[in-house]
């Protein structure tokens, strides 16, 4: 979706499908819109009914639509790294394998 989109707007733009529950425009870690967004239908069969809306222009920009990717077969879920206090305190040492263990500060 466009960068300056709204979710009322995207909600608007996929009203015909069917009863939109909820419209979500991912940002980065500055609140910056990525530049693409999610929307929830109530019904299943919306989700076709929105697929048809595949390149279509919102703002001026094509639209790239398509199902939720999860649950589908050969799809990993991967969630990343999680957020470790500690981590800054673990030796930044490379190992060399027969190398004699050195403590970190001499």
């Amino acid at each position: 979706v466009d960068y300056a989109c709204l979710p009322g707007e995207v909600k608007q733009h996929f009203q015909a499908c069917g009863t939109v529950n909820r419209v979500t425009i991912l940002t980065d870690k500055l609140g910056q819109p990525k530049g693409f967004a999610y929307v929830e239908f109530f019904e299943i069969e919306a989700v076709q009914n929105a697929l048809l809306l595949n390149e279509s222009e919102l703002h001026g920009r094509k639209l790239k639509v398509s199902a939720k990717r999860t649950n589908v077969p050969g799809m990993k879920q991967f969630r990343g790294r999680r957020f470790n206090p500690y981590a800054e305190f673990r030796p930044r040492r490379a190992f060399v394998p027969g190398a004699p263990a050195i403590p970190p500060f001499g």
